[in-house]
């Protein structure tokens, strides 16, 4: 059983999350072994569009809904609020991606590429999400300074 939010009452399905991260692994290991900037603006656009909540722009999440409708796979779900820290530390990244590739230092946009993949295949094969456990470290530093103040 994963940590629960109180924030938070939204719920995702981490199959889809997995698939999702399938996806950002395929195409950031394209851009690494390409150099080709389009696969940086995909990933870009398809993280700006999840963080929008605009899923039925998305391609990942077009692809991932597919996918588990044609698999019928039954939903596990989660909070919500951890993956959407991720995701937003996910848009960061590929923002910052994009914005190197673009600018030409393809040498500090390939370490921040291999970073996503990293995260990306962490969640894909493991279901261990760095972003949540970030989330979770931020939320218990939080309860820590408030439990603190209260004495």
């Amino acid at each position: 059983m994963s940590p629960s939010c109180p924030i938070s009452t939204r719920r995702v399905d981490t199959n889809m999350m997995r698939i999702i991260s399938f996806q950002v692994v395929i195409f950031t290991l394209a851009l690494i072994f390409t150099q080709e900037k389009l696969f940086a603006l995909i990933l870009l656009f398809d993280f700006s569009v999840r963080a929008l909540r605009m899923t039925g722009l998305s391609p990942f999440h077009t692809v991932g809904k597919f996918m588990l409708n044609r698999w019928g796979a039954e939903p596990k779900m989660c909070d919500e609020s951890p993956k959407r820290f991720a995701l937003y530390l996910g848009l960061m990244t590929s923002f910052f991606l994009s914005l190197f590739y673009i600018g030409g230092t393809v040498e500090i946009a390939t370490f921040i590429a291999i970073i996503l993949l990293t995260c990306a295949l962490l969640e894909t094969l493991f279901d261990f999400c760095i972003g949540c456990k970030i989330y979770y470290a931020i939320q218990l530093l939080k309860a820590f300074k408030n439990d603190r103040n209260l004495y």
